[in-house]
Formats: C-alpha cells, sequence, structure tokens
C-alpha cells in the first residue's frame, strides 16, 4: 500500500526548535540565588571565624575593622572570598536544578547569572573598590559555577532513580 499525503486528514505539526526560555522555572532559580547568597555568606563566616580570626589574633593586632578590612584586600583573602562564593553559587546551582526537575544545567547556570546580577547591585555602593581581576573572574566564575551545581544535581538525581529502580528504596522526592 502506497502512502499518499493528499488522503491523510491532517498533515504533521512542522518541527520547531525550542527557546531557550523554554521549561525554564523561575521559582528555583530566584530560590537558588536566595541558597547561594545565604550559602556564600555562611561560608566565609565559617572561614572567618576559624581561619583569619586566629590568625589576626595570634599576630597581636586584634580583630579590629581595620585588620579585618585589610585581610580581605590581600591577594589570599580576595582569592578565599572568590573560591568561596564560587562554591556558594554551586550550591545554589544544586538547590535551584533539583527543586526544578528538569534541565539542570539550564537551572544551574541561571542562578550563576543571577548570582552575577546581585553581586553587582550589592556592591554598586560600597565605598571600598574590588580589583578588576577580582570582578573579572567573579563574573566570570559564577555561570560555570551554577551549571556544575546543575550538572552535580543530576548526578545525584539519576544515581537515586537508579537505586530506587532496582532496590525500590531510594529518597523521596520534594
Amino acid at each position: 500500500m502506497q502512502y499518499d499525503p493528499r488522503n491523510s486528514p491532517s498533515s504533521p505539526a512542522p518541527i520547531e526548535p525550542t527557546g531557550f526560555f523554554t521549561g525554564i522555572k523561575l521559582r528555583p532559580i530566584i530560590g537558588g540565588v536566595i541558597v547561594d547568597t545565604i550559602a556564600t555568606y555562611a561560608l566565609v563566616t565559617l572561614y572567618f571565624t576559624f581561619f583569619v580570626a586566629k590568625e589576626l589574633g595570634a599576630q597581636g593586632n586584634g580583630l579590629s575593622e581595620d585588620a579585618v578590612a585589610q585581610y580581605w584586600n590581600t591577594s589570599d583573602g580576595l582569592t578565599m572570598s572568590l573560591t568561596l562564593g564560587s562554591l556558594g553559587t554551586v550550591i545554589g546551582g544544586f538547590y535551584a536544578a533539583y527543586k526544578a526537575g528538569n534541565l539542570e544545567m539550564k537551572h544551574g547556570a541561571l542562578v550563576g547569572i543571577g548570582s552575577i546580577i546581585l553581586g553587582l547591585v550589592l556592591s554598586g555602593g560600597s565605598e571600598n573598590e574590588l580589583p578588576v581581576w577580582f570582578m573579572a573572574l567573579s563574573c566570570a566564575g559564577a555561570n560555570p559555577a551554577g551549571a556544575i551545581g546543575g550538572f552535580l544535581a543530576e548526578m545525584f538525581k539519576n544515581a537515586f532513580s537508579a537505586s530506587q529502580s532496582s532496590t525500590g528504596g531510594g529518597l523521596p522526592r520534594a
């Protein structure tokens, strides 16, 4: 039997590419940016409490505001701030991707973009100027850090869905 396209009741729908924002959920992204900010502040506070405060106390300078500001403007302080901020973005990207449930890396990368925007807004009115290399690395590293968080969430989800299907157990989905 030959296929005659004129006899079919309707023609198939044309294939169209999906848009960039197709399937994106805004609520997990906003939550991821909030988690990113809280995680970054918590990590920086823990680092300062357990490492920097002991070092400054051992030097005998005390914890004056000038000594703390001077530490955070050194290359060591800026590098740790960049590292801990990127780790916070990974955590925020993981959260957003896990809550979204699909398009994990895209949700994580959008958390990185939200982190860049929020960081620029929060640092816009500050009186101490950050070095250009620090701002460039912060902006360049936020998007990949969020995407890595999304990738880790996808791996986490796939690992537990595989174990749940084979053993009948696993973590319940929220």
